[in-house]
């Protein structure tokens, strides 16, 4: 029998401390069980000292696969001081549509600070290892995890509005397409029939879920598309969508549409089952 244990300012630190130096929540409560910590207590501890959702924490048993997404529930939340809608939720995939969840200043200043950096967008081959790939015809770039005071607050955004921690999440990469330029159907997740899974995956788990976000509304086109579900999300500056794909679930299957007129700028965050790692590049 486990003793009740108070959150003492020493114990909330260490927490904090913690993840603040790139662990994730498995990693916490894997330390904490075996310093003699109540398994189901921890969990309440963390979620209470990282404001988390316990749901988020209820499949965190220190084992591989570590943690999933919360998927938001509500017509509206509050994350950030900002009011974030949610006008459409679909539960295969667990999928959301996210308003306002960037501001039009993000937007254009994500917009300015990636223009400079942009080059032929790749796609990771079976090996880990960055390739072009025909069906993506974009340019884009990569922010390394945290790289500016506006990519940290985006990032820690989405950590409280998913109740994953930013540690999990992969640099945030910026997109630009124009007219005719898209993305044919394709799943975020890792195959694990692919020769390279291992190597993949090794370092921080599983894709779990992606948010992309829209950082200007193009004149015509540019949607992105779920065929399996017959579903069209039409790009719009500052909103996003979020999808979520545990165990690999087809459903997700998405395409970035053609742009038929103007361009498109999007943002996109993938989350992992694991930290990721703090300042790390692709």
């Amino acid at each position: 029998m486990y003793p009740r244990v108070t959150i003492t300012p020493e114990l909330r630190e260490w927490i904090l401390a913690t993840t603040r130096a790139g662990h994730g929540v498995d990693d916490v409560l894997r330390l904490m069980k075996e310093n003699g910590y109540d398994p189901r207590q921890s969990r309440s501890i963390v979620a209470e000292v990282m404001k988390l959702p316990l749901a988020a924490l209820h499949a965190s048993t220190g084992k591989p696969g570590g943690l999933r997404t919360t998927h938001p529930e509500a017509p509206e939340v509050v994350v950030d001081g900002r009011t974030i809608g949610i006008p459409l939720s679909v539960d295969a995939p667990a999928l959301r549509v996210l308003d306002g969840l960037l501001s039009e200043r993000e937007c254009a200043d994500l917009i300015e600070l990636a223009r400079p950096r942009l080059q032929r967008a790749l796609t990771v081959d079976s090996d880990g290892k960055q390739q072009i790939d025909q069906r993506r015809t974009s340019e884009g770039m990569f922010f390394r995890a945290g790289e500016t005071p506006l990519v940290a607050a985006i990032e820690q955004r989405l950590a409280q509005l998913l109740g994953v921690p930013a540690s999990h999440g992969e640099g945030l990469q910026i997109l630009h397409y124009g007219p005719g330029q898209e993305y044919e159907p394709h799943y975020d997740w890792f195959d694990p029939a692919l020769p390279g899974y291992d190597k993949l995956t090794a370092r921080a788990g599983q894709r779990i879920a992606s948010v992309v976000m829209y950082l200007n509304t193009p004149e015509r086109g540019g949607g992105t598309a779920f065929p399996e579900i017959g579903l069209t999300v039409t790009a719009r500056r500052g909103a996003a969508v979020y999808f979520a794909y545990e165990g690999g679930d087809q459903s997700s299957l998405h395409a970035g549409l053609p742009v038929l007129q103007g361009e498109k700028w999007i943002a996109t965050h993938w989350l992992r089952e694991r930290p990721f790692g703090q300042g790390s590049k692709r």
